[in-house]
């Protein structure tokens, strides 16, 4: 039997009423089939974290990502992005916040999250499609389009924003991706998350040892880990070399001291995110060393198909003299003298920086 779709709040099924509650509740289940964690439904519409998002970027909080810039006032409201969608299925995907820490941030050790949610959401779009027995219309978000997704996801009942900007689930923590497909169905929605369960805690403010947080759900990108180690893509400056102590790609500090991700972490599911070779030994040290001596086709070979290719071999081998110098390790001068003459001069830059530090 097959849907007979209306873009309404109900379809129907062999003569039957489906409503668009009973619809929802099947596509909710069968995102959790194939392998999503949470998943909520929420109409699309005016963000209402949009003034938030419109004075951070006033206060200069984005540094050089000019592109958040761009599409700004799309961003305001979720119907622009895709105008057909007048719902939106928020997921969200575990990658392991049960995993030791270590000099790469766990959302980055294995293949790029962005192909594997897609991958998923695609595959619900033609469950969906099947399902009701027409072609409906959806386009897929994740972390790439001039979408609040995080917004979406409150709306949608995940969580609640975090002191650390991170939405925070009650059940699973922070450590997860967040994706939308938006869809031309009027589906049933969830009650947003309203609650603010961080209290009087502040440990994730106080944990972070550049001081990137300008006050509580504020976070000043510029002195962010993540954002020196990935997203900039000049030189770390100077008065935070230091502070960014071993870490090669990434932070998860704030998640984890987060008494929510010490209780209510979960374990690695999704094979695809399981650590790549490079960075199984989770040994700040070795990882460095291996990455400033690669040229571009090594490079190429070790992080195809990685989210890690978003900071260019140039990104990492700057990012692996900050670390050698703050190791001050010796034995790794020869390595950094080599690298002085690296094609790229931030490289070189960095290396002379981590040869002084030895030095002192």
């Amino acid at each position: 039997m097959r849907f007979l779709l209306r873009r309404t709040s109900c379809v129907t099924r062999g003569g039957r009423s489906v409503t668009g509650s009973e619809l929802a509740s099947a596509i909710k289940a069968q995102a959790l089939g194939f392998g999503f964690d949470l998943v909520g439904i929420t109409r699309t519409g005016p963000a209402e974290t949009a003034e938030h998002f419109d004075r951070w970027l006033a206060d200069g909080h984005a540094g050089t990502m000019a592109y958040m810039e761009q599409h700004a006032e799309t961003r305001r409201d979720s119907r622009r992005p895709f105008e057909r969608g007048s719902s939106a299925i928020v997921v969200a995907l575990n990658y392991g916040g049960r995993e030791p820490t270590g000099p790469v941030a766990r959302y980055a050790r294995g293949d790029d999250y962005h192909d594997v949610m897609w991958r998923k959401l695609d595959k619900l779009h033609v469950w969906i499609n099947n399902h009701v027995g027409d072609e409906t219309r959806a386009r897929g978000y994740v972390d790439t389009g001039p979408l609040l997704e995080r917004d979406l996801a409150q709306r949608a009942g995940l969580g609640w924003f975090g002191k650390n900007t991170n939405l925070i689930s009650p059940t699973l923590g922070s450590f997860f991706f967040i994706g939308a497909l938006l869809i031309d169905l009027e589906l049933e929605p969830d009650s947003p998350f309203e609650a603010d369960r961080c209290g009087s805690c502040r440990l994730c403010l106080d944990a972070c040892p550049t001081n990137a947080f300008a006050a509580p759900r504020v976070l000043d990108a510029t002195r962010c880990i993540s954002y020196l180690t990935i997203e900039l893509r000049g030189s770390i400056p100077l008065d935070l070399r230091q502070a960014v102590g071993g870490l090669l790609y990434g932070c998860d500090i704030c998640q984890d001291v987060c008494p929510w991700n010490v209780r209510f972490a979960a374990d690695l599911r999704e094979d695809a995110f399981r650590p790549r070779d490079i960075v199984r030994s989770n040994d700040a040290r070795t990882i460095a060393l291996e990455l400033l001596a690669m040229d571009e086709a090594s490079y190429q070979t070790a992080f195809r198909g990685s989210a890690m290719k978003r900071a260019k071999r140039r990104g990492l081998a700057r990012n692996a003299a900050v670390t050698l110098g703050n190791i001050g390790d010796t034995r790794d001068i020869a390595a950094l003298t080599r690298a002085l003459d690296d094609q790229e001069p931030v490289v070189g830059e960095h290396a002379a920086w981590a040869l002084e530090q030895m030095s002192r």
